[in-house]
């Protein structure tokens, strides 16, 4: 008799090349995703073995970290990455890697176009050199970020040494109040359970609101699973997620297509199967969050007030709420409603998809960005921003006075010139605030796209709610 097993250990068990019996195994790559920042030193590793790539039709390569994102943008707009976008298309072309270089259609941040041109899929295997490879997870794929050592390894061999992780199953309840988007489950997550709550383990999300989210939300939800200490995040495949990847570029079709689907269809996890740690989430009791420190974890409702570092019971804790309360220059007991902002950013691997423009939008639309707030969208690929301008949400943007640029990861790593000053304040829809994450100095709160646009056209941190009619 078969055991009962869950999605990841279904995933795991298929793609074991060879186990060793400490627990790692060598595990097959389905795909491995390349982004210009990581993947230099993995080229000229190659290059003194003398080694190829064992499998360039599994490997993708995209410009997306440091590419300007203003108009008219070329390798060379941001000289200070204009060679690590140089050697990117120079080794591509060397190795017969397939590239999304700056001009293609199909370019964009990493993390959006793999499930965007159906690179990802439910059941595969997928890495790439960048934590966040995780947001792949809202479609079924066993997604994680790995360094550039194992990048050479993927390259040369098309496989990685991996300890079998633990097992988590996170379920969301009930159904999701007025303002609340799925950017705001997972911050609630997050800001409950702290950052390393899911450290060692890969996470199940489920429940009735998880269902009920579309696509793009899912992939949002598994994104900020590094934040919440995991490294890879999972959610099953339903009929949604077959609607979505069908006909996509590079999906399976024909007899292909249906073989994949009935494979898709047995992956989630068996009604008895066991997970090593449970968590349950009453969505009922969410309202917009809003992040008040410089760690994921300092997170609260729109409606509360900032935490006292003596509220905290372990001393070291209470040191990093006073620095980070210092560094934000905020005060324990205050309201983050109302506080003036200086940027607002739309943008990221997180939430930069159409949904989430539109989600933005709904908000902006016969509104203004008031002066003296600098406001950005960056689509998360140039196909969104083509969809977002056939039908008309570039205007919407533009006419609320916001800047409405090319796709690129842009302001969330401030790697290409895009950043917030030293000492303002933005609210962005990213899923790091780290200490200057978004330029020297600079202080991030984290939130969804509606709540982001409620804060860019009234010039402060504000309630979506009330701007919802």
């Amino acid at each position: 008799m078969i055991a009962p097993a869950t999605l990841f250990e279904k995933i795991w068990a298929s793609h074991v090349v060879s186990a060793f019996e400490d627990g790692r195994a060598i595990v097959h790559i389905d795909r491995h995703l390349l982004q210009e920042t990581t993947c230099e030193k993995a080229f000229d590793g190659l290059g003194r073995r003398g080694l190829s790539i064992r499998a360039p039709d599994l490997t993708f390569a995209v410009i997306d970290h440091s590419v300007a994102t203003t108009p008219g943008r070329t390798a060379a707009s941001f000289p200070p990455t204009r060679n690590s976008i140089e050697a990117m298309q120079r080794n591509c072309g060397v190795y017969g890697v397939e590239l999304f270089d700056i001009d293609d259609e199909r370019q964009g941040i990493v993390h959006v176009i793999s499930p965007e041109l159906g690179i990802a899929l439910p059941g595969c295997t997928l890495v790439c050199a960048d934590s966040h490879t995780a947001t792949c997870g809202g479609l079924g794929s066993w997604a994680w970020g790995i360094g550039t050592t194992q990048v050479l390894h993927v390259l040369a061999t098309q496989t990685l040494i991996q300890r079998r992780p633990k097992t988590m199953r996170v379920s969301f309840t009930g159904r999701l109040p007025a303002g609340v988007f799925a950017k705001d489950l997972v911050l609630y997550l997050i800001g409950r359970h702290g950052t390393a709550a899911g450290t060692g383990h890969v996470v199940e999300y489920s429940g009735e609101a998880i269902r009920s989210l579309p696509i793009e939300a899912r992939l949002t939800i598994c994104n900020m699973s590094i934040e919440f200490g995991a490294r890879s995040g999972l959610i099953a495949p339903d009929d949604s997620t077959i609607e979505y990847l069908a006909g996509r570029p590079f999906a399976p079709r024909g007899a292909d297509w249906d073989s994949a689907v009935q494979a898709w269809r047995a992956l989630p996890s068996d009604d008895d199967a066991s997970y090593d740690t449970e968590i349950a989430i009453d969505c009922t009791r969410i309202r917009p969050q809003v992040s008040w420190g410089t760690s994921p974890q300092d997170m609260i409702a729109i409606d509360e007030t900032i935490p006292a570092p003596d509220a905290a019971a372990d001393p070291e804790r209470r040191r990093v709420i006073e620095r980070a309360l210092a560094y934000m220059a905020l005060t324990p007991g205050q309201r983050l409603e109302g506080l003036p902002i200086d940027y607002a950013f739309i943008g990221s691997c997180t939430n930069a998809r159409l949904s989430d423009l539109q989600e933005a939008a709904a908000i902006i639309r016969g509104r203004h960005v008031p002066q003296g707030v600098t406001a950005i969208v960056v689509p998360g690929s140039t196909q969104v921003k083509r969809q977002a301008e056939a039908i008309g949400l570039d205007r919407v943007f533009r006419d609320a006075g916001f800047e409405w640029r090319e796709s690129g990861c842009s302001m969330c790593v401030a790697g290409n010139g895009d950043m917030v000053p030293p000492g303002q304040r933005s609210i962005s829809t990213t899923n790091r605030n780290f200490e200057s994450r978004q330029g020297p100095g600079s202080r991030t709160h984290l939130a969804s796209p509606a709540m982001v646009a409620a804060a860019a056209v009234t010039g402060r941190i504000t309630d979506v709610r009330r701007l919802m009619g």
